[in-house]
Formats: C-alpha cells, structure tokens, sequence
C-alpha cells in the first residue's frame, strides 16, 4: 500500500512541476498536509494541496490579467 501511495504522489508531484514557478504551491502543500495529517494521509493531502493551491494561483492570476487589459468593443 505504501508503494502505491508512494508512486502515486511521485506521479502527482511530476505532473505539476514547472521549474520554478510554485505559486501558491508551498502554502496548498501546508494546508493539505496538516489536514492529510489529521486524517492519517499527510503526504497526499500535501500533494493534493499543492495541485490545488497552484491551480488557485494560477486562476487569480488569469482573473487579474483580464481585469487590467479591458477588452477593445466596438
């Protein structure tokens, strides 16, 4: 069981790495490990965190974007 575990945050942890972007990551891996702790899975609560605080971030920063380029209507 701990070698699926273990495979599987190894999967998880590869498909999100983007250099060095990590943007909202570390704070999501925080979150869901102290949550994945109580829980008795600290390690994937770490990395679901992270996906999820990256994907977070991600979304603020697409909705700011948009917010300071107004759109061009005629």
């Amino acid at each position: 069981m701990r070698l699926i575990l273990a495979a599987a945050c190894a999967t998880i942890s590869l498909a999100f790495v983007q250099g060095a972007d990590a943007k909202g990551c570390i704070k999501g891996a925080i979150v869901g490990g102290v949550a994945g702790h109580m829980a008795g899975h600290g390690k994937l609560g770490a990395a679901a965190g992270c996906a999820i605080g990256h994907h977070q971030a991600n979304k603020a920063d697409a909705n700011k974007a948009n917010a300071q380029s107004p759109a061009e209507q005629k």
